[in-house]
């Protein structure tokens, strides 16, 4: 750390591709939290990355700024937040709950193994309307933050079933700086109920385990009365359906193409719009349209490769015969990728991938950020339900 280091690298669609940068070490510490701010008439977000030991400061500071601003309900982003510090989690509850409040408790074998976390700051607001965003990659302290919410009737979670990482372990030294990682308690959250999400001490014939089946999981109630169940992970109170990515947007993203063209872009344009107003113009969608090389865009053909065997299976059914064999031909024309069709119909499925790379080359990942929740479903959802009684009963408290 301190010491310099020069880097030659060769950088595209610049006069001087060859270019040297000198760096200083350092650590760097990525921010745990990427954006605060109005998103919503009335509604402050946060989003958090991971809980470290700068997560509650930060988080804290977002909650005190947001109501100065006017919030009349938060939304906390824990979208693919992995966890962290269970301290971290711990302290972030304190902001919304009763200092004393039990949140958590880990259970090794037997009595004195067993711990209980509680509260033990003084909170910010324990009455402002919450709600909680996660998802499948939500996990561990994340799950901790939104389950125990959950379970004390203090939040409205939305989105999908978080990851089921509720496992605690510790680490023994090993010879040669190695480490054994050694699962030695579970976590719990307010209701009773276990977060983990596979069983490992039930195993499948084969060796291989698997998430518990609703069917074997269990009710428990919370502070107020609501069912909810364990058997791994947090069940949203409000579920999102997201639509299926398909297949040109996808060879799109796999492929780098959204990534390069932002590349490019950035190299030949100044400026952008500000990501509170940038759009994906027709004239930049045409850019990056010309951008795509067709002779190098890899196809998925999942479409030619259905007809194919679909014409197959018909040749052994006995069903093949010309007109069939006719009917297949119009078929497979009528299927075949056309690259510039494509693109125009999936623009809608595009614009996203393609602004957000643009946006991060000029205001990197906040403005990447701030242009995602300007269509977001769940924050769209999240904001419905703290500015109105509904918020109340989900929770199924009185206004």
């Amino acid at each position: 750390s301190g010491s310099t280091l020069k880097l030659v690298m060769k950088r595209p669609w610049t006069a001087d591709s060859i270019k040297t940068f000198e760096f200083k070490r350092a650590k760097i510490q990525i921010p745990p939290v990427p954006y605060v701010g109005m998103v919503r008439p009335g509604v402050g977000y946060i989003g958090l990355n991971t809980f470290s030991e700068k997560s509650f400061p930060e988080v804290r500071a977002g909650v005190e700024k947001l109501i100065k601003e006017g919030a009349k309900g938060l939304i906390l982003d824990l979208r693919g937040n992995g966890g962290g510090l269970v301290e971290s989690a711990v302290e972030i509850l304190g902001l919304f709950l009763p200092k004393g409040t039990a949140v958590l408790t880990t259970r090794g074998k037997g009595v004195l193994n067993e711990k209980v976390y509680k509260t033990s700051i003084n909170p910010i607001d324990t009455k402002i309307p919450l709600a909680v965003l996660v998802d499948g990659n939500s996990a561990s302290a994340s799950e901790i933050v939104s389950g125990a919410l959950q379970d004390l009737d203090r939040a409205v979670i939305i989105g999908n079933r978080s990851y089921g990482k509720g496992l605690v372990q510790s680490t023994r030294e090993l010879p040669y700086d190695g480490l054994l990682k050694v699962t030695v308690a579970k976590y719990y959250i307010p209701s009773g109920r276990l977060i983990q999400a596979i069983d490992y001490s039930r195993r499948n014939p084969d060796g291989s385990v698997a998430r518990i089946p609703d069917s074997l999981t269990s009710v428990f109630k919370t502070a107020g009365g609501r069912e909810v169940r364990d058997g791994g992970g947090i069940t949203p109170d409000i579920k999102i359906e997201y639509p299926e990515v398909n297949r040109l947007t996808f060879n799109v993203v796999r492929d780098n193409w959204a990534f390069n063209f932002a590349n490019k872009y950035a190299a030949t344009h100044d400026t952008i719009a500000p990501p509170e107003t940038f759009e994906v113009t027709d004239e930049i969608y045409s850019e990056f349209k010309n951008f795509i090389d067709p002779a190098k865009f890899n196809y998925d053909k999942v479409c030619e490769n259905a007809v194919k065997q679909l014409r197959e299976i018909a040749t052994a059914e006995g069903y093949m015969n010309d007109s069939t064999a006719a009917q297949f031909d119009v078929l497979a024309t009528m299927l075949r990728h056309d690259l510039g069709r494509d693109l125009d119909i999936n623009r809608k499925n595009l614009t996203p991938y393609i602004a957000g790379e643009l946006l991060s080359r000029y205001y990197f990942n906040r403005g990447e950020v701030i242009y995602s929740l300007r269509d977001d479903q769940a924050v769209d959802s999240a904001a419905a339900v703290l500015t109105t009684p509904r918020f109340g009963e989900i929770l199924g408290k009185k206004k």
